[in-house]
């Protein structure tokens, strides 16, 4: 029960729907780890909506093991804000302009790329509409990871989920390669990709400033190579 006291529901909604098929358990002691998601083969399901890079020793000791193991991250395609008060009742409820893509994973696959392409590693990233609660305080408060430069007069309570619109699956190098824009190829660079995902209308305009993330990242992998020389901006081309 202890591990589950800081869960947000949009974490325990996820948890709850991969844990469906037959067999499943969640909440698993294995080795002296807690595992989200366990099946009756022993292969194992990590929900994670942040700070994924946390992952990788555990995901590393799993894999160790024998076992499968998926990471789940969801993406906020859209987002709401809703606002209670301090007894729960709503105050007001909005869209968020900030919108996230299945570009968004890059920022959190910087720490985890080592696993990427191992055998029987998977990655889900889920791109859903969720709602960020946010409980309204008397005071200009601390957020309670004390991040805040300044102060504001609610918290984030907990995150729900709305709608999964689609789930993107990553076993293996091709499936990360697909992200680059075929417009891009056989040569590119950061701002030939970050033009190309501005001019895509289905993505937000956030999608574009991943660009040079996602180009380390897939370096990190060994899945691209820089150009020989030390020109700017610096060319890649898959291997």
């Amino acid at each position: 029960m202890i591990n589950t006291l800081n869960e947000s529901s949009l974490h325990r909604s996820l948890k709850s729907l991969y844990a469906l098929e037959k067999g499943c358990m969640t909440e698993v002691n294995i080795a002296g780890k807690i595992y989200d998601v366990v099946d009756a083969h022993g292969n194992i399901t990590e929900i994670q909506t942040r700070n994924l890079s946390s992952l990788l020793v555990k995901t590393l000791g799993a894999l160790k093991s024998g076992r499968y193991v998926k990471i789940v991250y969801p993406v906020a395609r859209a987002k709401y804000i809703e606002v209670y008060d301090q007894k729960g009742v709503l105050l007001s409820k909005r869209k968020s302009p900030v919108r996230a893509s299945i570009y968004s994973v890059f920022r959190e696959l910087t720490g985890l790329y080592p696993v990427l392409l191992k055998r029987r590693f998977s990655l889900d990233v889920v791109e859903i509409a969720m709602s960020e609660i946010r409980t309204q305080s008397e005071t200009p408060v601390q957020s309670p990871n004390g991040r805040r430069r300044f102060l504001k007069n609610w918290n984030k309570t907990d995150k729900r989920l709305e709608t999964i619109f689609e789930t993107h699956r990553f076993t293996k190098a091709a499936d990360y390669l697909s992200l680059i824009p075929e417009s891009c190829l056989p040569r590119f660079c950061a701002r030939d990709i970050a033009s190309s995902l501005a001019e895509n209308k289905a993505l937000p305009a956030s999608a574009k400033a991943q660009a040079n993330l996602m180009l380390w990242v897939l370096s990190h992998m060994n899945l691209i190579e820089a150009e020989n020389d030390f020109s700017r901006p610096r060319y890649y081309r898959i291997r």
